[in-house]
């Protein structure tokens, strides 16, 4: 066994931080199999926020103080049930709003001037001297932000610069905020041409975008999703794609990550990305640095730099 203290991380993804991180610390791989002896080493875990953590396995864990997101999401992660245990929980807030909202709109574009289905025509030999696609103008759309965080924010003001009307909901009132929110997310759907989910998730909006609210949205408007896959009842929003309910899906969240390609092979009018919204050099340089800092000052007994508030 080494002297250098145990770090277990736990998505394959995450297998590039490896090379950051074993200088300082015995570094070991939960896809890997680590031995009894390992485990009863353990002293932090080094995870993407988005994926559920077994609390069986914490508990297998005697050493462990820390669990460390890399991501600035941490919704897979029962805070409350690791701080009864007392373990720290750290991630990296405020990192990348701005890369998430770049991809929200890139989405939005993407899907409503049809870039990515035009690509598509012309590969395929589709653009001949007889067609042209005509689009809507985003002048004058009506977007529909739910939940108007850092994201929220930053898409809203991204989509003012090109002339879309803006308005939001969420379930607390900001009075500083500079557009109006609707009476109720139903309502919002109902009024928008797009609908853009940047809620942080939780179990209490689970499924929050659920079929009553992609009906009000209707086979016009256009879904798009940068917060969580769970957030999208996702078989409810599948059929209205396929029946014609619903006008178009741009997402970059799923259920189960990575998805099955199959179940999307046959949904209409879809923009789809794998979850890649705030992965970009300068945000995940901005991530490392963070979880450095943090498991740094765990194994120094010093008061960690972004502790899940």
């Amino acid at each position: 066994m080494s002297d250098k203290p145990a770090v277990l991380i736990m998505q394959r993804h995450l297998a590039p931080l490896s090379g950051f991180l074993e200088s300082r610390y015995a570094v070991h791989r939960f896809w890997e199999g680590p031995p009894v002896e390992v485990a009863r080493a353990v002293r932090a875990l080094v995870v993407a926020g988005e994926f559920a953590l077994d609390k069986r396995l914490i508990e297998g864990l005697p050493q462990l103080g820390l669990i460390a997101c890399f991501t600035s999401g941490y919704d897979g992660i029962d805070v409350a049930w690791a701080r009864g245990r007392g373990l720290e929980v750290t991630h990296a807030p405020g990192v990348n709003h701005e890369d998430v909202a770049d991809h929200a709109l890139g989405l939005i574009l993407g899907a409503r001037r049809e870039i990515v289905s035009g690509d598509s025509a012309l590969r395929a030999g589709g653009w001949t001297p007889e067609s042209k696609t005509i689009t809507r103008s985003m002048k004058g759309q009506k977007l529909g932000v739910v939940g108007l965080g850092m994201i929220g924010k930053a898409l809203a003001a991204r989509a003012e610069a090109l002339g879309m009307q803006i308005a939001w909901w969420g379930p607390n009132p900001k009075p500083d905020a500079a557009w109006p929110r609707a009476a109720s997310l139903v309502e919002l759907a109902r009024d928008s041409d797009v609908l853009a989910v940047c809620v942080k998730a939780d179990e209490e909006n689970r499924g929050q975008i659920s079929r009553e609210v992609i009906e009000a949205l209707g086979p016009a408007g256009l879904l798009v999703n940068v917060a969580r896959g769970q957030v999208v009842d996702e078989d409810a929003l599948i059929a209205a794609l396929k029946d014609g309910r619903l006008g178009g899906a741009a997402l970059d969240v799923f259920v189960e990550e990575p998805t099955p390609a199959a179940r999307w092979a046959d949904v209409p009018n879809t923009v789809l990305t794998p979850h890649t919204a705030g992965a970009t050099t300068e945000s995940v340089q901005a991530m490392l640095m963070l979880l450095m800092q943090n498991l740094e000052a765990f194994f120094a007994d010093q008061p960690v730099k972004t502790p899940v508030r």
